[in-house]
């Protein structure tokens, strides 16, 4: 028998990383619920900070210092990340759905996903113009703007248009202005006249800038604005866009390189569609608890939701307010307690930026002209929110009692935790299982019928039965580890890809898989959810290379874990050995290196987002098409660069082929971030095992500190592969691995004659 855990009894889903849910994650982390497993649903890693954007589009801030990391927040919180678009809700079965995983069950919904500029009804807009929501492709744009070399030689004027006169089009306006300006400077300095090297435009349809604010500031900001040298356009409804054109109503036609749109903001269209109680633009209509008003086991906050009783503009300051109540009604509704009623203040102070190092404040009435001072205040009240989530408390064991004393009592109306059983008596229900697999049936179809798998899931039996056709081998490989990530579904993605790529490494082509799973324990529902997203993924992957899962054991554990033994059939001529190796030839990697490293960090939250993104694409990159390229181009010997580390596998090699190898430190491919993590001291807790290989080194003293050298032992999960060739394959094999996707393929190494009593010699 096994100690008390406190089973899963409910699921919370939050849809969208607004201020709102960032404060509610950072919440829970502080003050958990034992039993509520917690998720977030989100398009991104990371999650801009409206209050800084206009100063980091005026080239204040940089990206990571006006972005709230969500999967550093999502681990501190210990919220499993679903990067995903939510498409739909099916409110009758309680379940999100997305575009491109499995639908999610909930027990209690909240959703923060913002706005969207409402484009649909000019014709054009969708396609010529770049939206300011979402603000990532924003910003991907804007950046592209910056780094445009042509606009600072040109001669000729760069023409931007900004439609929409709200506090949102004016702040762009004017840091768009301010930056462009600081960039063009050389231009202008030839040119002698900065309206003719830059124009900005704005569009109001409006007679007014800014109409929902105090005639006092729309007054000084339409000043500030033509000081500055924007050209406005009031009372100008556009009513077409065509390509690097706007046209107005009026017969206006102003010619453009680039048309920014930010008009009245709108939702989108499936909040309704789901049959959620909306106002006419679609947003959700809430109760003063920030509850839904035709669902009350679902919340919204922020700009996407409209407070029935104290309706307020779409402003990030009201969506940072309804963060610490969202939080708490959520956990009361959770505890089975009564909500509190939130009522959000009228008034609000506005620091709007222009661009330039100053600031106007306006509260109703009240209003101040630009001001260095004003800026300076409103740099600290950001960077002082900002660093709230950047400042969240060390990662270690977590001690509920001890940790966290402010800790809530477990879930009401639910059993006790009860003694969990080892052996057999730690098995999966036998229900939740068939569920579960008659579900990813019907999703997932594996296809045609198989006549090699005799005995499979089809007709479950003791054991599943394969067939070898005659003059095959077959291969076997099993390989089993702790989940890495905070998704089920990618986990499964990422483990099946891993457990797969020995069968590519030898040359063969998968037949067949069976699962072994460990799942957190909790009630059966709530195993059904994590196996049913888990074996999703794996399927995925098995279904792809036609390799029928046909079987497999599963288990309740304290972590998730996962892992398959599979099969596969090689011709005897076309098996590929670790023995192959021949001097001449080149040796070719797939994948970049660092997964250890960024992993370790990422458990001690010291890995950006967008790194672990990078990695996790890499992961789930099949060494399947690999694979048959470098067969198709000579490849005598191969294997996959897991656990061992590159130079652990790649020594397996040399010793079992009885070469030398001259390794180009420099061309390894390397993960983004993997450097960084490596340079700061954190590595994998394989990797001081790994180091042992470096007996093998030659000139070891003249390399250990090249920065390359500590990632020759990390660790990899769903790695690359490591193939010798021909060299004269080496540049025809290299372009069309990239052709096929594995863009950070590379040339590494030299095979050579073994003279020495040391085989490896790195060359930096």
């Amino acid at each position: 028998m096994q100690e008390n855990l406190q089973p899963i009894v409910r699921d919370l889903v939050l849809i969208g990383g607004g201020h709102s849910h960032a404060i509610v994650l950072r919440m829970f982390g502080m003050k958990p619920i034992p039993g509520v497993r917690l998720t977030l649903i989100t398009e991104s890693s990371d999650t801009p900070y409206s209050g800084m954007l206009p100063g980091h589009i005026a080239g204040f801030y940089s990206h990571d210092e006006c972005h709230i990391d969500l999967r550093r927040l999502a681990n501190f919180a210990q919220a499993q990340l679903y990067i995903d678009r939510v498409v739909g809700l099916d409110l009758e079965n309680n379940k999100v759905l997305c575009a491109n995983r499995p639908a999610v069950a909930f027990d209690v919904l909240s959703i923060d996903i913002g706005s969207t500029p409402a484009i649909i009804s000019v014709p054009g807009a969708a396609e010529y113009t770049i939206a300011a929501k979402p603000v990532s492709k924003l910003l991907q744009y804007w950046d592209q703007i910056c780094r445009d070399e042509r606009w600072r030689v040109s001669q000729e004027p760069m023409k931007i248009a900004i439609v929409g006169g709200g506090a949102g089009g004016v702040e762009l306006a004017l840091s768009m202005q301010a930056h462009l300006h600081r960039i063009l400077s050389g231009a202008l300095s030839e040119v002698g006249n900065k309206t003719k090297a830059l124009e900005i435009h704005l569009f109001q349809r409006e007679a007014e800038l800014m109409p929902h604010y105090h005639k006092s500031v729309r007054g000084l900001v339409k000043q500030v604005l033509l000081q500055q040298g924007v050209e406005l356009h009031l009372g100008e409804s556009v009513c077409q866009v065509k390509p690097h054109t706007v046209v107005c109503e009026s017969g206006l036609t102003v010619e453009c390189n680039s048309i920014f749109w930010v008009t009245q903001a709108s939702a989108p269209q499936w909040l309704k569609s789901a049959g959620l109680a909306t106002d006419e633009q679609g947003f959700i209509l809430v109760e003063d608890t920030l509850q839904s008003l035709s669902h009350l086991h679902i919340f919204a906050a922020g700009d996407i939701a409209t407070m029935v009783n104290h309706p307020r503009p779409k402003a990030g300051v009201f969506a940072v307010r309804q963060g610490k109540p969202l939080f708490e009604n959520l956990q009361r509704v959770l505890l089975g307690k009564p909500l509190k009623p939130y009522k959000p203040q009228k008034q609000y102070l506005s620091l709007i930026g222009t661009g330039d190092g100053r600031a106007i404040a306006t509260r109703g009435s009240f209003t101040l002209p630009p001001n260095k001072l004003l800026w300076r205040t409103k740099d600290w009240i950001d960077r002082s929110f900002m660093q709230r989530f950047n400042d969240l408390p060390e990662m270690g064991t977590r001690n509920w009692g001890k940790n966290f004393p402010n800790l809530q009592s477990p879930i009401p109306n639910t059993e006790s935790p009860v003694m969990r059983c080892a052996g057999c008596g730690s098995k999966v229900g036998s229900t939740v299982l068939e569920r579960v697999l008659s579900r990813i049936k019907s999703e997932q179809p594996s296809g045609e019928e198989r006549t090699d798998i005799v005995i499979g899931l089809d007709a479950p039996d003791d054991a599943a039965v394969v067939q070898v056709p005659t003059g095959q081998l077959m291969v076997h490989t099993i390989d089993y580890f702790r989940s890495l990530i905070n998704d089920p579904y990618i986990f499964g993605q990422i483990s099946a890809n891993h457990c797969l790529s020995d069968i590519f490494a030898m040359g063969a082509i998968p037949q067949s898989g069976l699962a072994i799973a460990t799942v957190p324990y909790a009630e059966p529902a709530k195993v059904e959810e994590t196996l049913y997203q888990l074996l999703s993924g794996a399927v995925k992957v098995l279904n792809q290379c036609q390799a029928p899962l046909i079987g497999g054991h599963t288990t309740e554990g304290a972590e998730l874990g996962f892992g398959l033994s599979c099969n596969g059939l090689a011709y005897p001529d076309k098996l590929l050995r670790k023995s192959g190796m021949q001097p001449g030839q080149v040796l070719i990697l797939t994948k970049a290196l660092g997964t250890g490293t960024l992993f370790a960090a990422d458990m001690r939250r010291q890995a950006k987002g967008r790194w672990i993104d990078s990695a996790v694409e890499s992961m789930l990159l099949s060494n399947q098409a690999a694979a048959a390229c470098l067969l198709e181009h000579g490849a005598t010997a191969c294997t996959d660069v897991t656990g061992f580390g590159l130079l652990g596998h790649l020594m397996e090699m040399v010793l079992a082929s009885n070469v030398a190898i001259e390794l180009q430190l420099e061309a390894i491919p390397v993960l983004a971030g993997a450097s960084q993590t490596t340079e700061k001291g954190i590595f994998s807790s394989l990797h001081p095992e790994n180091l042992r290989v470096s007996r093998y080194i030659d000139n070891l003293e003249q390399v250990e500190s090249h920065a390359h050298y500590p990632l020759l032992f990390d660790p990899q999960t769903a790695g690359g592969l490591l193939a010798s060739i021909p060299e004269s394959q080496a540049s025809s094999c290299l372009a069309a691995l990239k052709d096929l996707g594995y863009e950070s393929s590379c040339a590494i190494a030299r095979v050579v004659a073994l003279a020495g009593k040391k085989p490896l010699t790195l060359i930096s």
